[in-house]
């Protein structure tokens, strides 16, 4: 056991987050103490070091524990306007190792390369669709097993949400400049539910300006030729198709009811139907996969040669069935995490993909990242403004999130939907209420707004 003495701390969490990453919860104790902290970044480093000194680990993404470090590279380029400095900063003050602070540097380089500052007027759109056809081993999403009448009473109350912020919207004159559809699975839905949710969506929003649609078709064994083709007649472009493993075995295990031949079937479904842009998932650390397994898994997606792959570090959450069977499951699988996603991103890159955009979460597999690969043209917009943040989001459905963004003050507002789906049904007017006073009545979204 581990006594870790915090001098003159108030707020231990960040400081906690970054012992998590080092140590299991039954190992160390934190015990705050008076006295003086100082400057919190040299705290942080130093605690680092100490940590690295008991367990012999040396994380290669130094002191940083939150989401975005892209995000983090920009603020640093805007400070320094210069990219010697910002690799100088993020080695020195945040201890990162040279190619974690090359990838953010990269990615970020590459985002301002593609993508202007996101439009006055125009917000990004998320709609949840939290059902799956079962629930994977390691899920910890507001997902569920379709069922029938609950869904259909959803879709209602959903689309009563829908046209409600699309009246809204028009008025203000605000427009999407990209729509993106989550789950869950929404594939998941029957052919008619889709095509009345995307008639929806054309119906109650201007898309004139529109960048991107996409759709998470996710499993697939939800993927049919009748939906694809009413997805593409529907303005979708872009899709989703997410195998994680191409290993029967892995799948199984997993709790997925696809095999990796449903998988390829699906792909080669929606390039026959001209979707435009197909990305796939796949993830490094699942249980009892080797190194061997995920490479064969990449080398398989490689071949196929879908525009976009995202490669994800298995985290291991707490709502998930995985922490229940071993709940250091995360600081076991760290050297083969990297032995996976080094060969990986060769592999990629040797396929004429690059790394577009990264985020991280809590709990991952020797704490690493996930990243998304594109080819030339293809990066998806919806993925990097939700990593930038300067945007307002408008959320739709159980467990969307909108945020208004405050440009002067560079800072986003949370408006949730609540998470259960059930109860998102019974109390949509109180959804819609809390949209009108914390979203629609705020100056930052009405730019444009007619007397």
């Amino acid at each position: 056991m581990y006594d870790i003495e915090l001098f003159g701390i108030e707020n231990k969490y960040d400081y906690e987050e970054l012992i998590k990453i080092f140590l299991p919860a039954t190992e160390y104790r934190i015990l705050l103490m008076p006295g003086t902290c100082g400057d919190k970044k040299a705290a942080m480093r130093d605690l680092y070091e100490k940590l690295s000194e008991w367990t012999g680990k040396r994380p290669e993404w130094g002191t940083l524990t939150g989401v975005r470090p892209v995000k983090l590279a920009a603020e640093l380029y805007n400070k320094f306007n210069d990219e010697q400095k910002v690799k100088e900063f993020l080695r020195t003050e945040y201890l990162l190792a040279e190619e974690k602070a090359e990838l953010l540097i990269s990615i970020f380089e590459y985002q301002r390369e593609i993508l202007t500052e996101p439009p006055k007027g125009q917000v990004s759109v998320y709609i949840s669709i939290p059902f799956c056809p079962t629930r994977c081993l390691y899920c910890s999403f507001a997902s569920n097993p379709a069922a029938g009448a609950k869904i259909i009473d959803y879709m209602e109350a959903l689309y009563k949400e829908i046209k409600f912020a699309g009246t809204e919207m028009r008025e203000a004159r605000v427009k999407p400049e990209t729509v993106y559809i989550g789950g869950g699975t929404p594939t998941a839905l029957s052919a008619s539910d889709m095509e009345k949710l995307l008639s929806a969506i054309n119906e109650n929003f201007d898309l004139s300006e529109l960048k991107e649609f996409t759709v998470e078709a996710g499993r697939p064994d939800t993927i049919t030729p009748d939906k694809l083709r009413l997805i593409k007649s529907l303005g979708v472009e872009r899709i989703s198709i997410n195998p994680q493993s191409m290993n029967e075995k892995t799948l199984k295990l997993i709790g997925r009811s696809h095999t990796a031949e449903d998988a390829i079937n699906a792909y080669y479904a929606a390039k026959h139907e001209k979707i435009d842009i197909i990305n796939m998932d796949i993830i490094a650390g699942l249980p009892e996969e080797n190194a061997g397994d995920f490479i064969n898994t990449t080398n398989r997606i490689a071949e196929l040669s879908p525009e976009n792959v995202t490669v994800h570090t298995l985290a291991v959450k707490r709502a998930s069935k995985l922490i229940e069977q071993n709940k250091d499951y995360h600081y076991e699988k760290g050297e083969l995490v990297r032995e996976m996603l080094h060969a990986c991103n060769d592999i990629l890159l040797s396929a004429g993909y690059r790394q577009y955009y990264l985020y991280r979460q809590k709990h991952m597999a020797g704490n690493y990242e996930n990243t998304g690969w594109c080819k030339q043209n293809t990066a998806g917009v919806y993925n990097i403004r939700m990593m930038e943040e300067k945007q307002t989001v408008v959320a739709f459905g159980a467990g969307g999130i909108s945020k208004v963004y405050y440009p002067d003050e560079n800072r986003l507002e949370r408006v949730p939907n609540i998470i259960n789906y059930e109860l998102y049904i019974s109390r949509i007017d109180e959804m819609i209420k809390r949209k009108k006073e914390q979203l629609f009545n705020r100056r930052e979204i009405n730019v444009d707004k007619r007397a």
